[in-house]
């Protein structure tokens, strides 16, 4: 699609005020814009890998533009070092509050976990320990970073390969003291539950339990990559047979969360995501049923 083609497409409908996100969407990789933008699938919601989409004009502005125009979307950051011990990127954050702005998104989101040190980017999202110098330490750097986006930070769940003796709470007690200090919510990755499960011995059920459910706002299904002794989140595989379940058990929690296939390495035909779309927007309905049922 040319930049004359989307300019048109935007010129049509803008992005308005933030739109909520309803049923199972998809995580909208670069090598698909044209396509999606071209065919316009019934797919209800995206969310953009919001690193990728700063820049301020261009084809690729325009062309977020124009599906944020049809589209709600939601941001995803991998680079607000939520945790980490630099000073907070101001200059990044601002980019991120603007491209928020513009494209209506519902929520901007970021990880528990530190991505630089020492002004030194690592590419990973890395752990912390989970004691209650980390939690001030954190609390304080989400409600900064809430000021100058100007709305609730969304925070997901990592998948770690290391776990802390420090560490003096869960995972899922240090979220939900985090959302109680900060008014931030929370993005529920349940691939990521999972890999925890199988890498770290991290119990499902005791997690969930300590989780603030009704701060959740959105969840995650990837794929991960087996090593054999352990599990590698490389967002690069269809969604696996235990992660369905785990699925399952957690829509049923929350029937009416919004999903989101991501798929980031070896990234397949569109088709491939739709697919898998349609599978968890399928259990997510089966979930409301019941729900409604047993009301």
């Amino acid at each position: 699609m040319s930049l004359a083609t989307t300019r048109a497409a935007v010129s049509r409908a803008r992005p308005g005020l933030p739109r909520a996100p309803t049923g199972t969407g998809i995580g909208l990789r670069s090598c698909h814009i044209a396509q999606v933008l071209a065919e316009v699938p019934p797919v209800p919601f995206f969310e953009l890998l919001a690193d990728n989409h700063v820049a301020p004009g261009g084809l690729v502005r325009a062309q977020v533009l124009a599906v944020a125009a049809r589209w709600p979307v939601t941001l995803h950051c991998v680079g607000m070092n939520v945790a980490g011990t630099d000073p907070l990127d101001l200059a990044y954050l601002t980019r991120m509050a603007a491209l928020a702005d513009v494209t209506g998104a519902a929520w901007v989101s970021d990880h528990l976990c530190f991505t630089a040190c020492h002004g030194r980017q690592f590419h990973d999202l890395l752990p912390i320990p989970y004691t209650a110098e980390a939690l001030i330490h954190v609390a304080a750097r989400v409600q900064a970073i809430q000021e100058v986006l100007g709305r609730p930070l969304v925070i997901e769940n990592v998948s770690a390969y290391i776990g802390f003796d420090a560490s003096q709470m869960s995972e899922a007690q240090f979220l939900a003291e985090l959302v109680d200090r900060t008014g931030c919510r929370l993005l529920l990755d349940v691939n990521n539950l999972y890999v925890n499960h199988v890498n770290n011995g991290e119990l499902l059920a005791p997690y969930l339990g300590a989780l603030p459910l009704d701060a959740v706002v959105q969840l995650h299904l990837a794929g991960y990559e087996d090593r054999g002794d352990h599990l590698i989140d490389a967002h690069n595989n269809p969604v696996s047979k235990p992660v369905w379940q785990l699925y399952r058990e957690v829509v049923a929690l929350l029937p009416q969360v919004p999903t989101l296939i991501e798929w980031d390495n070896d990234v397949p035909a569109f088709e491939v995501l739709q697919d898998q779309a349609r599978k968890a927007e399928d259990i997510r309905r089966q979930a409301q049923r019941q729900h409604r049922v047993t009301r």
